[in-house]
């Protein structure tokens, strides 16, 4: 160590080795930073340890680590992708029970690393708040049984912050699934056999119809198929009969599911020109309402996504959430961070000013008989009385009439250094597309309660009603209007950083809202921006609903805007892919990379409207601007 090096340093370099080492692969980028820790392929990011390396937080980092480690030497994402369930609550116990046997498998080897590991285990819980868990509602269920296999496969007690969340569900898990989850011991270094008592364990915890068809099930019947083809003629006939039958019932099982996923999907999007009734003016393609799947028969079926109670939604500005002096010491709190970036934040600034007022068509034309004064050719008139004076013009920019939407999550995912990274990106670039001559509005969207709120209680009151839809409700918060000069909504953007704000998304209808509120603007062209870092949760609504019900609403949302709408999307994932939603994509490992990459997009898209691509204001194929009205 030099001497001008610190105790961190050292640290860093040896937590890098081991990991490696425990890993197996010396290809593994390590970093460190103020943002939650994460594991993706091969790059992972660890917590920044303190200057003074204070024994506890060692402890805590060195877990992280060895979790993250153990999982790249124990984990084969191939027969995870074979054997997962397809159901979001199935397959989120699915992921955590993987993750408990990965470090099961070091606590057991290794006292040290068990050790880490639980003191990990811990501070997660802390940060989660497990420890001011009251009842079942608020307790995770893929936590539950994850701390309850690692306990089967260790023998450690769950930490003490998450034993009300364990102690909760224990009765119910041991007693549906006990025998099985005693299978699991004998089996923790043999991911296929684990594997597969765990799609037990969820079948005994009435999961059952979120794991799908696993590739070895698929094979199985294969094989099965093979096997009957070589019976005797005899046999063959008759086992040919019953096969038939049997992919008959099968057939209707697999069309009928297939059925409920497009009514799913399906989201209507009509005109406001559609009549009481609820008939539409069967004009050319054009003039016609969006109604994806317009065939006669989808046209008298109704959309399977539903909301349970929407009276409890509130569209909401930013100033009516807090008090004034609140909202100033907030916006107090965001200037500081932005004066720590304000290096960086001036070269994106500056650097998509720049680009984009190059863009401005700066050609004057001369010698007209009106417009501005050409005072460079005065000279003639005074040498040549007779000479009439010359005027000159200047063209517009070619994006001025251009309004841009940037739709943040305020989920509670996103707490901490990415929700303040994301509230100085949306400042400073509504400060420098105002100077430019673009409008912004700045939205975000949350949810009002966690676990449901007035909506569940209703729900509860009305004797839990089957399939109810989206049960939760939503906030969906205006930081700045489009019409609104930066300096009268600036100190709203503070609100951002109000604990206790956010809390979880539901994106599909966040998008519908921000879509329409576009739509209503009187520019030629919009865009809209949406910022997020993970898929559509609200385990209020999962808990009741399919476990992709939200993210099916999403994917049919997107599907129309990016195919049927006038409004250009955009879309920015913070540690998370959000390719496989939408088709104008990119996604971020570090936060830190969002005003780089919201610059450069940006520019691109003004870039692609200059050098012939989507014009401004062009409504795409088939789809009229009064056509497009709502989304519902």
């Amino acid at each position: 160590m030099s001497s001008k090096e610190g105790p961190v340093e050292p640290f860093k370099r040896a937590l890098t080795t081991a990991m490696r080492t425990i890993a197996g692969n010396a290809e593994l980028n390590v970093t460190f930073g103020t943002e939650p820790p994460g594991l993706r392929g091969l790059r992972a990011r660890l917590p920044m340890p303190s200057r003074t390396l204070p024994p506890e937080e060692v402890a805590q980092v060195r877990g992280v680590a060895d979790g993250y480690a153990l999982r790249l030497a124990h984990h084969d994402e191939k027969i995870n992708a074979r054997l997962q369930p397809q159901g979001g609550n199935a397959l989120a116990v699915f992921d955590a029970v993987e993750q408990a046997r990965c470090e099961a498998i070091g606590t057991n080897q290794m006292s040290g690393m068990g050790d880490n590991l639980a003191a990990a285990l811990e501070q997660r819980a802390m940060s989660r708040g497990y420890n001011r868990i009251k009842t079942r509602d608020e307790a995770p269920l893929a936590e539950a049984v994850a701390m309850i296999v690692r306990e089967e496969l260790t023998g450690k007690a769950p930490p003490p912050s998450a034993k009300t969340l364990v102690d909760l569900w224990r009765p119910w898990i041991e007693e549906k699934a006990g025998k099985d989850l005693a299978r699991l011991h004998d089996i923790a270094e043999d991911q296929v056999a684990f594997a597969r008592v765990t799609r037990d364990i969820l079948k005994d915890l009435d999961m059952g119809n979120e794991l799908g068809q696993s590739q070895d099930d698929q094979s199985e019947d294969s094989d099965s198929e093979e096997g009957d083809s070589e019976q005797s003629s005899e046999e063959s006939q008759s086992g040919e009969a019953e096969d038939q039958d049997g992919a008959a019932a099968d057939k209707v099982e697999y069309s009928e599911g297939e059925g409920e996923e497009g009514d799913e999907q399906t989201v209507e999007v009509e005109s406001d020109d559609q009549s009481l009734d609820g008939e539409t003016d069967e004009a050319s393609e054009g003039t016609q309402p969006w109604r994806p799947n317009a065939g006669a028969d989808d046209r008298n079926r109704e959309p399977n996504y539903k909301v349970f109670a929407a009276q409890y939604d509130e569209v909401i500005a930013a100033e009516d959430l807090c008090d004034i002096e609140e909202l100033a010491r907030l916006r107090q709190y965001l200037d500081q961070q932005l004066q720590q970036m304000q290096g960086v934040v001036s070269r994106l600034a500056n650097r998509l000013q720049r680009r984009l007022l190059a863009k401005q068509n700066r050609t004057w034309e001369f010698d007209l008989e009106e417009g501005i004064l050409d005072a460079g050719r005065l000279t003639r008139v005074v040498t040549d009385p007779m000479h009439p004076l010359s005027f000159k013009i200047e063209h517009d920019m070619n994006f001025r009439d251009t309004v841009v939407t940037l739709l943040l999550d305020n989920s509670g995912s996103m707490r901490g250094r990415p929700i303040t990274v994301a509230a100085m990106c949306a400042d400073i670039l509504a400060r420098t597309l105002e100077r430019c001559g673009v409008k912004v509005e700045i939205l975000g969207f949350t949810t009002r309660a966690w676990k449901g709120g007035q909506a569940r209680e209703r729900w509860l009151a009305d004797g839990k009603p089957a399939m109810p839809g989206r049960l939760n409700d939503l906030r969906h918060i205006i930081y700045k209007a489009a019409d609104s000069p930066w300096r009268r909504a600036r100190r709203n953007l503070g609100l951002m950083m109000r604990e206790g704000l956010l809390k979880e998304n539901i994106d599909g209808e966040a998008l519908i809202w921000a879509h329409n509120r576009l739509l209503a603007r009187p520019e030629q062209r919009r865009i809209l921006m949406v910022i997020s870092d993970g898929a559509p949760v609200d385990d209020s609504t999962l808990s009741v609903n399919a476990g992709n019900y939200l993210e099916r609403h999403l994917r049919s949302v997107i599907e129309q805007i990016e195919t049927r709408s006038p409004v250009e999307l955009i879309a920015i994932g913070i540690g998370h892919d959000v390719t496989r939603y939408y088709r104008r994509a990119v996604t971020i490992v570090d936060a830190e990379q969002l005003g780089g990459v919201m610059t450069e997009k940006l520019a691109e898209l003004f870039e692609d409207e200059q050098t012939g691509g989507r014009g401004a204001g062009r409504a795409k194929k088939g789809v009229s601007m009064k056509a497009a009205r709502s989304v519902r």
